[in-house]
């Protein structure tokens, strides 16, 4: 992977890290990436900053850029992903991700398994946090025990991952991260 790497958010992750109050450590892990979200994920968001007021961080963070879908490709892309992976209020954070991701080759970092399964099918690459941090890991920016204890803080705060701290290098190392 590049200093190139363009990276297209949805709320999950962003969402935990700053309810653990490490954005800024998402952030510096991220140094040399260019990292965008879009407008109904940041809604999203802001719609839990009454309930956690930590997520307000996400919302601020100075390395994370917001993708417009005004343009009317970007508006056919989103209308085809929301038919995709349904219409929802909870699918329309994915859809919108998974249509600048389409647009601008990145890669989507979605944790939600069936949006997922969707874009996969689709050939749109998209990873979850996990992937994040074992990609870390590989670059140096991150050691092993440091991941483990940043997915221990996740999973307190309510995320679901398909691992806990301990689990990590095992489930990594099964999936050809580390």
């Amino acid at each position: 992977m590049t200093s190139e790497l363009r990276l297209v958010f949805d709320a999950t992750c962003l969402n935990h890290f700053a309810r653990i109050d490490r954005i800024d450590v998402l952030g510096h892990l991220l140094v040399g990436c260019v990292c965008t979200t879009t407008e109904f994920v940041r809604e999203e968001l802001r719609n839990g900053v009454n309930q956690h007021a930590s997520i307000a961080s996400a919302l601020e963070a100075d390395w994370l850029g917001i993708d417009q879908l005004d343009a009317f490709e970007a508006l056919l892309a989103f209308e085809r992903w929301t038919r995709r992976i349904g219409s929802g209020s909870r699918d329309v954070g994915e859809a919108s991700v998974f249509a600048v991701a389409e647009l601008n080759g990145a890669i989507a970092i979605c944790d939600d398994a069936a949006a997922t399964k969707v874009a996969r099918r689709y050939d749109l690459e998209t990873h979850g946090t996990l992937w994040l941090l074992a990609w870390s890991c590989r670059l140096g920016k991150l050691g092993i025990g440091e991941g483990a204890a940043l997915i221990e803080m996740l999973v307190d705060s309510g995320m679901r991952l398909p691992c806990s701290g301990s689990g990590f290098a095992q489930w990594a190392g099964q999936h050809g991260l580390l």
